[in-house]
């Protein structure tokens, strides 16, 4: 079970160091410093367009209100525009990241940004409440592609410059994801305040037309030759793709668990994003913008922790606090009630966005050096597999607690349930003997 770990960062048929800085300015081959690579060129349209998908799992959250009453729908109708989001997502997720793998990067990073605008613009001009299900479900498919695709090619670039990149490169990628997802409901209310609840859709056409002119003029083409601004072009390298069919990632014992574990870890963080943004804006009276503004210490923390965990070297300490504080956090949560004070709220809301940020950089690191050779961008893509498979069932457990309305009994029970979720998160983490090897 350890082989697919050691081959994730040991590429046989990587090639080596020296030539592939050869000619570039600032070379580390003479004064012991790591070869350049990953530069803020590369990676800016890989950050940009990573940040669509999550945004847009959380945006929509303090919309659904102002959305229902539009279409007279209630919660279990809304409900779909959040899970239709999930389904597509979960599925297309893996199957972006095997299509990168395969036909290469920068196709399927690109052709996911041009329909993430005609999902934005149908959104926007939707007629009736079904052509919003049929939006989300355009966007949950189209935003799939940044991720994956960009983790392939960073294997890839990996292989051009001959080393690895920095756990910070990962975890700038890392907080592009998480930071968009924390700010997404903050982001949701202001939008909903000021343009009406359309704008959630609207933005997407702006946000995906950015990195897609970017992409165009900075990735490079896949298997074309590219200069790195040296005297001597270097070869764009194919990732290997024959020994990383989707069932065999999934048999792999290391990586299932990494899979077992963020799922159930996002399957508690989204219970609570949604759960209690509902319960403060039905239960606790908060307008749409006022629920945002609350959820902004979660945004905060979890993006603090993200630039924390980018800078640790282990993996196994940072995803043991995220267990422990998931139990915490849920544990907080069954002392609150509509009485609650404001500033109690507002620690409740930082206290979960600590396991977000530390789970986000933690299990993306683990995902990544144990993929095989070739298939980092499938695996990639399981891994936000399980994340939306963990939303996709926090839906349905939001809907047993808190049926028609969200109330203090329904949160409690809520936080029953993610308290002992958070246990078993403790428990798997703890004793996942892979970690305490890489750590």
């Amino acid at each position: 079970m350890s082989a697919p770990m050691d081959r994730g960062l040991q590429d046989p048929e990587r090639p080596p160091t020296a030539p592939a800085d050869r000619g570039r300015s600032g070379s580390g081959s003479s004064s012991g410093e790591a070869p350049p690579g990953f530069s803020g060129r590369f990676m800016a349209p890989l950050l940009l367009g990573s940040v669509l998908n999550p945004l847009n799992t959380t945006a929509i959250a303090t919309g659904l209100v102002a959305i229902g009453r539009d279409f007279g729908v209630g919660p279990s109708g809304t409900g779909w525009l959040v899970s239709s989001l999930y389904f597509a997502s979960a599925v297309a997720q893996p199957v972006m990241g095997r299509l990168a793998d395969l036909l290469g990067p920068r196709r399927v990073f690109l052709s996911g940004l041009v329909l993430v605008c005609a999902a934005g613009l149908l959104g926007t001009l939707a007629p009736g409440f079904a052509w919003l299900i049929v939006a989300r479900v355009l966007l949950g498919v189209g935003t799939s592609a940044a991720y994956p695709a960009a983790m392939t090619m960073l294997r890839v670039e990996a292989a051009r410059v001959g080393h690895e990149p920095p756990r910070t490169v990962l975890g700038r990628l890392s907080l592009a994801a998480l930071g968009s997802a924390a700010v997404g409901p903050a982001l949701g209310g202001l939008l909903t305040a000021t343009t009406g609840w359309r704008g959630i859709f609207a933005f997407n056409v702006p946000l995906a037309l950015i990195p897609l002119v970017l992409g165009l003029r900075l990735l490079p083409r896949d298997g074309d030759r590219r200069t790195t601004g040296g005297d001597e072009p270097q070869p764009q390298p194919r990732p290997q793709t024959e020994r990383t069919p989707l069932p065999a990632l999934l048999r792999d014992g290391p990586l299932a668990r990494t899979y077992l574990r963020h799922g159930l870890t996002y399957l508690t963080l989204y219970c609570t994003l949604y759960g209690f943004t509902q319960w403060l804006e039905e239960a606790h009276g908060y307008s749409s913008l006022g629920t945002g503004l609350l959820m902004l210490p979660m945004s905060g923390a979890a993006a603090l922790c993200s630039l924390l965990g980018a800078r640790t070297k282990g993996i196994r300490a940072p995803l043991v606090t995220v267990s422990v504080l998931l139990a915490l956090g849920s544990g907080s949560l069954l002392l609150t009630d509509s009485g609650t004070p404001v500033a109690l709220l507002l620690l409740t809301s930082a206290l979960f966005g600590v396991p977000q940020g530390l789970a986000s950089t933690g299990n993306q690191a683990a995902v990544y050096t144990q993929a095989p050779p070739g298939g980092v961008g499938a695996a990639a893509g399981l891994q936000r597999t399980a994340q939306y498979a963990g939303a996709i069932a926090a839906t349905g457990l939001l809907g047993l607690c808190f049926g028609a309305r969200p109330t203090d009994t329904g949160l409690h029970q809520l936080a029953a349930v993610t308290g002992v979720l958070g246990l078993l998160v403790v428990v798997l983490t703890v004793t996942d003997r892979a970690l305490r090897t890489r750590e």
